[in-house]
């Protein structure tokens, strides 16, 4: 099995090409859509140059998924599968996630919460095939309430869960985030073998260092600075709570939610023909 993996440094994302060269059957984790938030343009940059290495490789991919309703870019989705055909999912507790933008952004009673939106919503304990790959979906509430990780042969793609060692875990003051149950979510991939291959999904590079997004469970158990293999709950939750409390939200936020939530659609255009984003004011404000 090969991995290609695919930086996109405005969001520090790190998308994956993931395909059997025996077979040649593939699938993309977290493709990203390009965001100018200052221009308020899209582009497919990043998508166009995946789509050119699948072409490149000859390979046949899939599907294409996402580790959860991404809060700091757009997701990519809907450009790779008119141009590959791939069949595209996230977890399926993504129709809670719905349900609470839907209020926030104030979408009408025709934007669907039942998960519609994607070909298919993966399960945790239930394989998903993509030819002679197959994905297992491990639901790792925490981050947020519907993220997942996906494992593929000996190889874990944890999303936001968890980071390189030298970063940590993903954030938990998102709606319906929760510290208590990222921690359980990352013991319970603490018991895959020590071998297993970690690629996270975000390197934020700290220190300056070069660009890492490859690790193992066994690396991570000894040495992520945040949670190891030892480290209690009630450590984790009061480091993790307190660390939540002084961070900033995402910068791409609401326009990221609004359109992941929606399968990566952009908002339809206006009677003018042009197309715009709710911004909703005071959401994050703090009590005085």
């Amino acid at each position: 099995m090969q991995i290609e993996a695919f930086f996109d440094p405005a969001t520090w994302t790190l998308t994956y090409l993931v395909w059997d060269p025996d077979t040649k059957d593939a699938v993309i984790i977290d493709p990203v859509m390009d965001f100018d938030p200052l221009a308020v343009e899209v582009a497919d940059k990043s998508t166009t140059e995946l789509i050119a290495r699948v072409k490149e490789l000859g390979v046949d991919v899939h599907y294409v998924v996402d580790t959860h309703a991404h809060a700091d870019h757009l997701s990519g989705y809907q450009h790779l599968k008119r141009e590959l055909g791939a069949k595209i999912g996230i977890g399926k507790e993504i129709t809670g996630v719905q349900k609470v933008f839907k209020g926030i952004f104030g979408f009408g009673d025709d934007f669907a919460t039942d998960g519609s939106q994607w070909d298919v919503l993966l399960e945790d304990g239930k394989p998903l095939k993509a030819g002679s790959l197959t994905i297992e979906p491990f639901h790792s509430p925490g981050h947020t309430p519907a993220c997942y990780a996906y494992k593929i042969r000996d190889a874990l793609f944890t999303g936001d869960v968890m980071f390189m060692p030298d970063f940590g875990t993903g954030r938990c003051d998102f709606p319906g985030g929760s510290a208590e149950d990222l921690y359980n979510s990352i013991q319970r991939l603490y018991q895959l073998p020590d071998e297993t291959r970690v690629f996270v999904g975000h390197d934020y590079q700290p220190g300056g260092r070069e660009l890492e997004y490859e690790t193992t469970i066994g690396a991570s158990k000894r040495e992520n600075i945040q949670l190891k293999g030892h480290t209690t709950k009630e450590e984790f939750v009061k480091f993790r709570t307190e660390r939540d409390a002084k961070l900033q939200p995402p910068r791409l936020i609401f326009q990221s939610l609004q359109v992941n939530a929606n399968a990566g659609v952009l908002p339809a255009p206006e009677a003018n023909g042009i197309r715009y984003m709710r911004m909703p004011m005071n959401i994050f404000a703090k009590e005085s």
